[in-house]
């Protein structure tokens, strides 16, 4: 499944490393955090390499909405009193600061992007009359929303609370941010790559202090920069113990099919703080219509494609969908993207990574207080974002979260039996079943034909999950994904399963 950014524009390829080389900086991963990292260093006058395991901007960027924006949910309000307004002026700053960069380099490189300025709303909808708690929640939904935006106007942000939007249901209230943006990330990077040294086809296999060894060859730098979405390196930095990923599921909407009616093409970008809330903007005369979020490896049922539909056409009668991709997230258990240095015990490695929802505006303050740190230079918002923080108060109900999330999975391998004989697995499905005496993953086509994997995640051992959405097996640990063939689709796991 292709999302509208890839069926319209081609990148060009590049080689793979051949051999040893030198440089002063070495970036791992060339999505959009990477490759805008390089691009600042370069403009600094480094020399800087860029390693990508597969093709640039074909892992999490190319399924992005390419919303370029500083409302990421409800975050100021939450950031305000769990860490101080200092704090959360950090955050809003890198962020704003984050767009007008956008702006800066577009203007600057003359990038043809369909970059748009537009206003970002965070939203709540009205509850059914006589729903006396769902009335009761959407009360407190709305004040909730008030004080984000007048958390917001203290730090700076252009933000107002309304109950005017272009949605066609009704609104309880919403928080609407001005002069924020979108764009298209993949005519974006395409041009910010160009001049840059990239290496395709080029997976980090180690790393030790500033050497990088790859398949063919090997990369010397001076420093190392982890931009690959989620970190490979397990220690140290301990961040597969400090994040968990999310999944999140987009529909390319075309609405000018209905009857004596025009499109629906919204000027604005949409995101709703409900629990079952819809992404929307427009794009290239397409609606994007996003939601039905879940934590990876925890989608055996399926149907969120379907679901997400239903809703579409319940509000869209007549609609039909051009393109359909799903997207992933890395979540911290602060809700702060870490973005500095790796470790305090390897001064000379970075990470950029944990960027929620919001990987665009995330990639590029990452790139910025990156470069600064690299050249020397202070950057006054990185202390929020630091690696090394400590925030229990913030962090303790996710990390406990998490770490029993991971302690049922990792079990789960080991202890759990197989759901099924492989024979009562229906052609088209895949699960957790027994083959010939053994627990395994199989996947049953259409024609009966069997693809039959090990249901242990290379990265740590946890048993994988058949999502059907995708027909992949997902790690609910740590989020590695693999295609029913075993070949590796994300990380954190380096490998294919067997």
């Amino acid at each position: 499944m292709s999302s509208l950014w890839t069926e319209t524009v081609s990148i060009p390829g590049r080689e793979r490393l051949q051999g040893d080389r030198n440089a002063e900086v070495a970036v791992i991963g060339g999505g959009m955090a990477g490759i805008l990292t390089a691009r600042l260093l370069a403009e600094s006058g480094i020399d800087v390499v860029v390693l990508e395991a597969a093709e640039i901007g074909s892992g999490q960027t190319k399924n992005t909405t390419a919303k370029i924006t500083s409302q990421h949910g409800l975050i100021y309000d939450k950031l305000a009193e769990q860490f101080g307004m200092e704090a959360a002026g950090q955050y809003a700053s890198a962020n704003e600061k984050a767009i007008c960069e956008y702006r800066r380099i577009i203007d600057d490189y003359k990038i043809a992007c369909h970059f748009t300025k537009s206003s970002a709303y965070l939203y709540t909808e009205e509850a059914a009359e006589g729903q006396a708690e769902k009335l009761t929640r959407k009360g407190e939904m709305a004040e909730t929303l008030m004080r984000e935006a007048e958390t917001a106007r203290a730090l700076g942000i252009l933000a107002e609370f309304t109950v005017e939007t272009e949605l066609p249901f009704p609104v309880a209230g919403a928080v609407r941010f001005q002069e924020q943006a979108h764009f298209h990330p993949l005519e974006f990077l395409k041009k910010i790559a160009e001049g840059l040294t990239i290496y395709e086809h080029t997976p980090a296999l180690s790393v030790e202090e500033g050497r990088i060894r790859t398949e063919r060859g090997t990369v010397t730098a001076e420093q190392v920069v982890f931009a690959t979405h989620y970190p490979f390196i397990n220690m140290p930095g301990y961040y597969f113990m400090r994040m968990y990923q999310e999944r999140s599921y987009v529909l390319a909407l075309d609405t000018g099919n209905l009857a004596g009616s025009l499109p629906f093409l919204p000027e604005g970008m949409y995101y709703g703080v409900d629990t079952e809330g819809l992404s929307l903007r427009s794009a290239d005369g397409l609606l994007l219509l996003g939601g039905e979020n879940h934590r990876t490896g925890e989608n055996r049922e399926g149907g969120r494609y379907r679901r997400l539909g239903r809703r579409a056409r319940e509000l869209w009668p007549g609609c039909e969908e051009r393109f359909r991709w799903s997207a992933q997230d890395c979540m911290t258990l602060d809700g702060i993207p870490y973005i500095g240095k790796f470790s305090t015990k390897i001064p000379n490695w970075y990470v950029a990574t944990g960027f929620q929802k919001w990987g665009m505006t995330g990639a590029m303050a990452a790139a910025m207080i990156i470069r600064d740190a690299i050249v020397g230079k202070e950057n006054p918002d990185g202390k929020v974002f630091a690696p090394e923080r400590f925030t229990p108060s913030a962090s303790a109900k996710n990390f406990i979260s998490g770490g029993l999330h991971t302690i049922r999975d990792l079990s789960r391998e080991v202890f759990a039996l197989p759901r099924a004989m492989t024979e009562e697995l229906p052609c088209g499905h895949g699960g957790v079943v027994e083959y010939e005496g053994k627990k395994a993953g199989v996947y049953k086509e259409e024609n009966g034909k069997l693809h039959v994997v090990s249901v242990r995640c290379p990265h740590l051992g946890c048993q994988l999950e058949w999502n059907p959405d995708e027909k992949s097996w997902d790690c609910p640990c740590h989020g590695s994904r693999f295609d029913y063939t075993g070949k590796r689709i994300d990380n954190p796991a380096q490998e294919g399963i067997k």
